[in-house]
């Protein structure tokens, strides 16, 4: 049973002690393909170096809406030029966060429409951060789909990801209606996530991603410790325990829907 978390920072300083048996530990639990978004333009290139690295870590560069103040064009020249290197599959870590607010939202805004753009110039999918934003999320998204579907783009059929889920069920499936997947994360394993679980009940297992978040978001049952790759087989059992199908189905189909999106 192969999985695939498709979203952890293995380039924070949290792992810079034990990286190597963290990724031992990711291949002992059949964990075959990682990706690793940036954050902002120093972690994109330490994503990019680690997975020149390791044989299993790809990298997606973006600017995270926390760091998205002061940016202007110019770095969405270096974003591009990051973005040719065989290991890149995705833009991302991008979108918008209201919880935080260390940004100005219009500064968000705008950086987000930039760097979408800048994946439908290159072709590739887009790793989606939202926090406390979603209306506005969807509705930017819903047009630069339109902006797709109106150029013949062929990224309209693998559009990205809504990574660590947070909406309501509609909001699911609004998301799906425009080609996105669903990342769910360690929270499906909480109790008290009955919204996240209805999440996942209420959408066709096609539309679906696995992911940590790692070195956060730890699943039940290590909460409150660091999370890492190796825990995202958590994820996939609750899943199968929400659906009521075997684990190895949950696997197989989240693993090809990740092949589906990234092209890895």
């Amino acid at each position: 049973m192969e999985v695939t978390d498709t979203h952890c920072h293995l380039n924070f300083d949290s792992f810079d002690n034990d990286r190597n048996e963290v990724l031992m530990r990711a291949r002992g639990a059949n964990v075959f393909r990682i990706l690793n978004p940036g954050i902002n333009l120093e972690s994109c290139k330490s994503a990019i170096k680690l997975s020149e690295d390791y044989p299993e870590v790809y990298a997606a560069v973006g600017i995270h809406p926390n760091e998205a103040g002061g940016y202007s064009k110019k770095i969405l020249a270096e974003l591009r030029s990051m973005a040719q290197h065989p290991k890149v599959i995705a833009i991302g870590e991008i979108g918008l966060d209201y919880y935080r607010n260390k940004t100005p939202i219009h500064w968000q805004k705008k950086l987000f429409r930039m760097q979408l753009d800048l994946a439908g110039e290159l072709g590739l999918p887009v790793v989606i951060h939202n926090r406390e934003a979603t209306n506005d999320i969807l509705n930017i998204l819903d047009l630069w789909v339109q902006d797709l579907r109106g150029s013949g783009s062929a990224l309209i059929e693998r559009p990205g990801v809504l990574h660590s889920f947070s909406g309501s069920a509609l909001d699911a499936s609004r998301s799906v209606e425009l080609g996105l997947k669903i990342g769910i994360t360690g929270p499906i394993t909480f109790k008290n996530s009955q919204q996240l679980h209805k999440v996942v009940s209420d959408t066709d297992l096609g539309h679906v991603l696995i992911e940590t978040d790692a070195p956060f978001l730890t699943p039940h049952p290590y909460r409150g410790k660091r999370n890492e790759p190796s825990r995202v087989v958590y994820i996939a059992q609750k899943i199968s325990l929400i659906k009521n199908i075997p684990v190895e189905i949950v696997a197989n189909i989240t693993t090809r829907n990740a092949a589906d999106t990234f092209h890895w």
